[in-house]
């Protein structure tokens, strides 16, 4: 197996996690506003320290590239473009509302469509829904920032809703749909998604170049 190492910084949760080449996953995680700049780096020391492995061993290093936080994205992109300076592993951006669908269908497979959340503050959310079809996870919607009361009159009894914007939803809306919250988002789905070939979430980037998908206030739909 090949030996993978993906970050995930777009919320408030700070996850790192490491595939061995056995195909054995770790992580280092917290959920705490304001503290990503001091906790990554430590993460991915550690994992480096217990698993007796270096950056340019790797595969490949995934990163969450939004939607989410401007400052934990940022933080993200920084830690890689220093993480891969002067090496030939490659990094990949990943869709971090499609991260979250892939825990979801992980967490159940019985799902069938998915809709992935992140609180954008005010009265909106960032958006986006997924199909799960013999196991294969697609859209056909892009990312978008919607109102809260918008959002709630698109789901359906059965439907799940997993991530940050969760807390905002209404109680008749989260009763009837198999909810997720902040505790579900991990770096592992990103691993996860890299590792079912999920191509259309999935973007090769240059680490000296990269930059975060940012989605503001001019896309409310």
């Amino acid at each position: 197996m090949p030996m993978l190492l993906a970050i995930e910084t777009a919320t408030n949760v700070c996850s790192v996690a490491f595939c061995n080449d056995e195909g054995s996953t770790y992580e280092q995680r917290v959920e705490e506003r304001g503290t990503h700049s001091e906790t990554l780096f430590r993460f991915i020391e550690q994992l480096k320290q217990d698993h007796g492995f270096i950056v340019r061993e790797l595969e490949a290093v995934l990163l969450s590239q939004g939607p989410g936080s401007y400052t934990g994205l940022r933080i993200g992109a920084s830690a890689v473009k220093g993480l891969l300076f002067d090496t030939e592993v490659p990094l990949y951006g990943i869709n971090t509302l499609a991260s979250f669908a892939m825990q979801a269908f992980s967490n159940n497979d019985d799902l069938q469509t998915i809709h992935s959340i992140i609180d954008a503050r005010r009265v909106h959310v960032y958006h986006q829904q997924f199909d799960v079809k013999d196991g294969i996870l697609s859209t056909n919607d892009e990312v978008e920032v919607i109102p809260i009361e918008g959002f709630e009159g698109m789901v359906r009894k059965g439907d799940a809703i997993i991530g940050t914007g969760l807390p905002r939803i209404n109680d008749q809306v989260t009763n009837k749909t198999t909810t997720f919250g902040a505790d579900a988002i991990t770096a592992k789905s990103l691993i996860k998604l890299y590792q079912a070939g999920a191509e259309p979430f999935i973007e090769q980037a240059s680490p000296a170049s990269y930059e975060p998908k940012y989605y503001t206030s001019n896309q409310v739909r």
